[in-house]
């Protein structure tokens, strides 16, 4: 072996079992790059929801002279015959797919008539995000001056047209959980007007103009043309409306609050008040738990599914 070949070996690979060309420090330098991203997920996400898991085995409760203690499955216990959560539990299925639902078919026909080619139709554009620009707080509050069953423009216009002398809608058992829906609706509508909308201007114009030249009707060309072209976009942003309106809380709390009588309460009202309202911080954190599983489960079979149709493909 010559000297410039033992020198090259050397230099280049180094004792046997150890990296030295440069691999191992690039994943170093990936790490402290990702590091700045990564911490505030562990901080402000990973640690409070690890945290919680292990709040939901305790008996914690407010007041800081009181000591916790490990109470293991008591409170998951306590709410398999916790009949008044499983009816919060039932109230917010209801609403997710009462606000989901009719989010996306409006979105959907709202996002087909901005695709089209109509005269000003960037301010159509901008005027159907508004409401996605709103906070929720606010939203909630311009909602309650339309439900006012004194001055509210709803109620008024009910009057004009002779209709009745309108009702509290906010404050009536049979009316109230639908009124909030509505607004709901309105409230979310646009984030998925906007996604729909990306999906339909990334459809290939050609082939609709070869199913039309095919003599394809309208409808045959949104089954066979426009839908398989945007249905990925359509199931992601249904699952993801399905999961932010079951976890929804301040629009209803400033709507409703619960009321009445409960028909509003949605699960993260219902977790809220045990916590803050009572002091029952372990029971609370129990609820959360049996949600972030239920989102869990929601989220695996949605995967589930998006992996299977790309098999199939």
């Amino acid at each position: 072996m010559t000297l410039a070949s033992a020198t090259t070996r050397s230099g280049r690979h180094g004792p046997p079992g150890k990296r030295t060309d440069g691999r191992l420090d690039r994943g170093v330098g990936t790490w402290f790059l990702v590091l700045p991203a990564l911490l505030p997920i562990l901080v402000l996400s990973v640690g409070p929801l690890l945290y919680g898991i292990a709040l939901a085995f305790t008996d914690a409760q407010s007041g800081r002279t009181r000591a916790t203690q490990w109470t293991g499955t008591l409170n998951f216990q306590d709410l398999l015959h916790d009949g008044l959560f499983w009816e919060s539990f039932r109230i917010g299925l209801v609403w997710a797919v009462g606000v989901t639902v009719p989010q996306f078919v409006l979105a959907l026909g709202l996002a087909l008539l901005l695709n089209e080619n109509l005269r000003m139709r960037w301010l159509a554009r901008a005027l159907a995000i508004i409401p996605w620009a709103m906070p929720e707080v606010v939203v909630g509050i311009m909602w309650r001056l339309v439900y006012n069953p004194d001055a509210g423009i709803l109620n008024e216009t009910i009057r004009d047209l002779g209709l009745g002398d309108g009702r509290d809608w906010l404050t009536g058992l049979a009316t109230a959980l639908p009124a909030v829906i509505v607004v709901g609706v309105w409230s979310g509508m646009p984030q998925t007007t906007v996604a729909l909308l990306a999906g339909l201007q990334n459809t290939p114009h050609e082939l609709h103009e070869a199913a039309a030249l095919d003599g394809a009707g309208a409808w045959r060309r949104f089954r066979t043309v426009t839908w398989p072209a945007i249905r990925p976009v359509a199931l992601s942003i249904t699952a993801l409306n399905f999961i932010w309106n079951f976890n929804s809380f301040a629009l209803v709390y400033v709507l409703t609050n619960g009321g009445p009588g409960g028909r509003t309460r949605l699960p993260m009202l219902f977790a809220y008040e045990e916590a803050f309202r009572y002091g029952q911080f372990g029971y609370a954190a129990a609820m959360g738990c049996v949600m972030v599983a239920v989102i869990s489960v929601i989220l695996a079979v949605y995967l589930a599914g998006r992996l299977r149709g790309g098999e199939d493909r």
